[in-house]
């Protein structure tokens, strides 16, 4: 008699870890069970946007399923990656996001998340420059010009950056240290308002992403001055890098990437991750990105989340040597 409670409840157990095990085994199989919703912590409109549009198409041919893309700016990404740090952890709801979100901790410890441990990375998607930009009719034509104009004119003039925290901000901050320049912040609500402020003359000077900025180069419509990363890049051969002009800080380079929240089921991130490298791979999609000039990565889920951790790392130290700080 003793031993029936013990053997009745070994049975329940057993069912349950059996239905548990069927249960997860089902979600991967099946998944997506319904819309997947890639969530852009930015505005329509920039570079990220159009990446994240790209992919939720090809991943929507894909799978069957309809995946929409859902813009939720606010805080320099802050609002939109909380929003999925809470969702679902059935991998319906996934984070397009760039390097700001492994930024954001060492500008703000008052984030409502961790960037680390409430996330599932999937997969880096690819690598972007942002450049030192100015409109045309500011009467200078190279990194010499402006650090010198700004010295003849201290507070007179402004730059603008896609949101605070951004790399964008960082940039902008860590260059009036190192040239030993001082430029009022504005800082804008991603990266389309900024560019078409700086197309309009509103804005004289930005640090923006060449991928948002490429069409408008293209037509002679932004001055570019330089750009950053630890060579020229191949689309814009004729900008020196900072480093070249012995602005040191600027090597990092900027990246997308996709995750999900923290605990959704391995196998779900795991069959995100292969679609998305296999799209990202794919000859056609790899001519859009360099044509955008991104450069392609298509990372494993193990090799994004190291990426993050040393990435974190490497930023904290940019941030640290150029005083950013949240405003």
């Amino acid at each position: 008699m003793t031993n029936r409670p013990t053997r009745f409840v070994a049975r329940v157990l057993a069912t349950v870890f059996t239905i548990c095990f069927a249960v997860t085994a089902a979600t991967a199989a099946d998944y997506p069970t319904k819309t997947v919703t890639l969530v852009v912590p930015f505005p329509a409109g920039g570079i990220t946007d159009s990446v994240a549009r790209l992919i939720a198409k090809e991943l929507a041919e894909s799978w069957k399923q309809t995946v929409v893309v859902d813009n939720r700016p606010g805080a320099s990404g802050a609002i939109g990656t909380e929003a999925v740090a809470r969702a679902s952890k059935d991998g319906h709801t996934a984070l397009f996001t760039i390097t700001s979100h492994i930024q954001l901790p060492a500008l703000n410890p008052k984030l409502r998340y961790d960037a680390l441990k409430d996330f599932e990375p999937v997969s880096q998607v690819a690598l972007s420059s942002s450049i030192l930009a100015v409109s045309p009719s500011f009467p200078v034509n190279s990194t010499k010009d402006i650090i010198a104009k700004l010295k003849a004119e201290p507070d007179k003039h402004a730059y603008g950056s896609y949101g605070t925290g951004t790399t964008s901000n960082i940039y902008g901050e860590l260059f009036k240290k190192e040239s030993g320049v001082n430029m009022t912040h504005v800082p804008y609500k991603g990266a389309a308002p900024l560019v078409n402020d700086l197309l309009g003359g509103v804005l004289n000077i930005a640090f923006v992403d060449t991928g948002t900025a490429m069409p408008h180069l293209k037509a002679g419509k932004i001055k570019p001055l330089a750009i950053i990363g630890t060579q020229r890049s191949a689309v814009l051969p004729a900008v020196p890098t900072f480093d070249e002009l012995g602005l040191k800080g600027f090597e990092p380079y900027a990246w997308m990437g996709i995750l999900m929240p923290a605990g959704t089921p391995e196998d779900v991130v795991q069959k995100m991750a292969t679609e998305v490298r296999r799209i990202v791979k794919d000859p056609a999609m790899q001519k859009r990105l360099t044509e955008s000039n991104l450069e392609p990565v298509a990372s494993t889920p193990a090799e994004f989340a190291a990426t993050l951790r040393r990435d974190g790392q490497t930023w904290k130290r940019v941030i640290e040597a150029g005083g950013v700080k949240m405003e």
